[in-house]
């Protein structure tokens, strides 16, 4: 009988940097080691949980002395929320890392030779930054870590908040969340002290019963606010009774909404939203264009932020006034119209219907003529008789999902050749494969990394493209 080899453990080792995805690493004997929860400077035990040809994971055992650049986080939740993992980073350090992820991605997977790189735009506001958060209803609580080492048995309660990190049926009970503005936090306690009070069941994803789903919360700065909640089952008496007690005590709430999830996972993108009260969006304002949000409706979680960043991308497109622009994954169009005036023509792509609707909407509330939306699989519509109808591109600006772009659209591109392509990704290491894959017929001018998530490892990237001419 073969025995199991032991993985390894490494005693008192300091952590030496941070690297792709937030990790912290350390080098032990040519290995590369990786780790959460540590900076550099953390000297630390560990034990490895999974080896790989080329690196290892491990989970921290015990921690001998913490950094000196540690700070004390903000909030109570932290290290058993799996948000905000990097509150104990001082934020210019946040930057320095997120700076480095993108050069490091960019020039080991995208292989290509680069201009100097912008330093990254900080984020303005560090806290209560997103207009958007969505809260899960549970029976199974996950224990806190004080909870854990008080040694005392704990009963799984009901929960409203966030998963707990690598528990898909665990949530923690979330007393004040830092990343929302009001009214979220009061909302979110009103709700579930309602819950609470009136015996309304909570959820079990792992045997799918219980009432109460997930508690979507949305906000813009017109000081609007979008409220959707999601249930289980169609119970119309404890259904109404919450929706309206939430009108009744929040008459700042601008969009009351509900939907019936029976389904296996919590997604909603592909169910009926009802509206129970005021109307089914709530409006975004920027420089002087207004943008209409569903419920469905993908726009970029930091409002304010997402203003430079469109920025970024309107200095980097350089816009005549003659240019056809196509915009893929165009989303609400929010980037389209932005760039709209100093274009011909643009023509906005996506695949979720609800988000064209909302986009054409918005055009028209803003009053612009020049923009031209489609709904579809833009791996599908970006062909040669497409662009012969529309017209072909000067400029194409693309951002993409995290998974990047489609092999077939990057192909598309390379068809048409456009002169210029700003690509803004909320994933360096894709768009560096995209980028290397585009290398043939074009080479990096500019890079901006724009810092849309403060205290998350996340990092958004702008870079733009030109084609080289041949000779």
């Amino acid at each position: 009988m073969t025995r199991k080899r032991k993985k390894p453990f490494y005693e008192r080792v300091s952590i030496e940097d941070i690297g792709s995805e937030g990790k912290a690493l350390v080098k032990i004997n040519d290995m590369v080691v990786f780790t959460r929860h540590a900076i550099p400077g953390d000297i630390v035990d560990l034990q490895v949980i999974r080896k790989r040809k080329n690196y290892q994971e491990a989970v921290i055992t015990r921690i001998y002395e913490f950094s000196k650049e540690r700070v004390k986080p903000f909030c109570s939740h932290f290290g058993d929320c799996g948000g905000c993992v990097w509150q104990f980073l001082p934020y210019e350090k946040q930057l320095f890392y997120k700076q480095k992820q993108v050069v490091d991605q960019l020039t080991r997977i995208g292989k290509v030779k680069l201009p100097v790189i912008s330093p990254i735009l900080a984020s303005e506001n560090k806290i209560f930054y997103r207009n958007k958060l969505e809260y899960t209803f549970s029976t199974r609580s996950s224990l806190t870590r004080a909870e854990l080492d008080s040694g005392n048995n704990f009963f799984d309660s009901d929960s409203l908040g966030f998963n707990a990190s690598g528990q898909f049926d665990k949530v923690i009970n979330i007393e004040k969340c830092w990343l929302q503005p009001d009214p979220s936090n009061a909302i979110r306690t009103y709700v579930y002290q309602y819950a609470i009070d009136n015996g309304l069941e909570f959820f079990d994803i792992r045997n799918q019963k219980g009432f109460l789903r997930t508690l979507m919360i949305r906000t813009s700065a017109r000081n609007e606010v979008m409220v959707v909640l999601s249930v289980f089952r169609d119970d119309r008496e404890a259904l109404s009774g919450l929706l309206n007690s939430v009108k009744e005590n929040f008459p700042s709430v601008t969009s009351l909404m509900y939907v019936i999830n029976s389904k296996g996972n919590d997604t909603i993108s592909d169910l009926d939203i009802m509206l129970y009260y005021g109307r089914d969006y709530i409006l975004e304002e920027m420089e002087n264009l207004k943008f209409r949000i569903g419920p469905k409706s993908f726009f970029q979680t930091n409002s304010a932020q997402a203003y430079n960043l469109y920025k970024v991308v309107r200095e980097f497109a350089a816009l005549t006034g003659r240019e056809i622009v196509y915009d893929l994954y165009t989303g609400t169009g929010t980037i389209a119209q932005f760039i709209a005036g100093n274009a011909q023509k643009v023509v906005g792509i996506d695949y979720v219907p609800s988000a064209i609707n909302d986009a054409v909407i918005s055009a028209s509330l803003n009053q612009i003529d020049n923009v031209f939306f489609f709904t579809g699989d833009i791996k599908e519509l970006l062909k040669l008789n497409f662009t012969k109808e529309h017209g072909k591109p000067d400029v194409i600006i693309t951002d993409p999902p995290r998974a990047g772009m489609h092999k077939d659209v990057i192909e598309s591109l390379l068809e048409i050749l456009p002169e210029k392509i700003v690509y803004v990704s909320c994933n360096p290491a894709t768009q560096a494969r995209d980028i290397n894959l585009l290398s043939s017929h074009y080479t990096v001018i500019k890079v901006q990394p724009v810092d849309m998530f403060p205290h998350t490892q996340h990092v958004e990237n702008v870079v733009l493209l030109e084609r080289v001419i041949e000779q």
